[in-house]
């Protein structure tokens, strides 16, 4: 659990010099959050105002998929320079994506790019690549919506792995394959 600390405001976590905070951090580990209007943007005003987040480049917003309450409240009540879409290559997600561009072209906020999740699995063993999502379909999003491709992350055990163990491979292992994924 967070604590309050100067001026009433929470601690964020810092790990790799990234400053993160998270709803996950204010509740116990098992207590689902579930949240509609009201107490969706309470929670969001809270974590954007009421966390010491220091001297900051840029803050991400990690949202889930969709055009719900999160994404139109963010939308409507925070300044944002861009909106980053994120999907994997298979056709049904592809709709959630496609949906929230959409969204986000409707309330003015400009699209950066979409990036490309397990776009493909490589076997550890024998170096094998299955498109298990399908393949290139996020790319293939990104043209028709005429938006850049700024990552293709593949579906890579080292990656999950890694993350689990609290060091990224792009910490942990910089110099590993997996990693010139990231950035296309």
């Amino acid at each position: 659990m967070f604590f309050f600390y100067k001026e009433n405001l929470m601690r964020p976590l810092v790990n790799f010099g990234i400053v993160c905070m998270s709803m996950g951090f204010l509740v116990e580990d098992t207590v689902p959050i579930i949240w509609r209007g009201l107490m969706v943007m309470s929670a969001i005003e809270r974590l954007i105002r009421q966390v010491d987040w220091g001297k900051l480049d840029y803050l991400v917003i990690d949202m889930p998929p969709g055009t719900g309450d999160v994404q139109l409240s963010i939308s409507q009540n925070i300044p944002i320079s861009g909106a980053v879409i994120v999907s994997t290559p298979q056709d049904i997600a592809l709709l959630d994506a496609w949906r929230g561009a959409e969204m986000f072209r409707k309330v003015n906020v400009p699209i950066l790019g979409i990036i490309q999740n397990m776009s493909v699995f490589q076997c550890p063993n024998c170096k094998h690549e299955t498109h298990i999502f399908g393949a290139d379909g996020a790319k293939d999003l990104a043209t028709k919506l005429g938006l850049a491709v700024l990552g293709d992350i593949p579906l890579h055990i080292n990656i999950r792995k890694t993350s689990d163990n609290g060091q990224p491979v792009v910490v942990s292992q910089p110099d590993s394959p997996e990693v010139g994924f990231f950035i296309v």
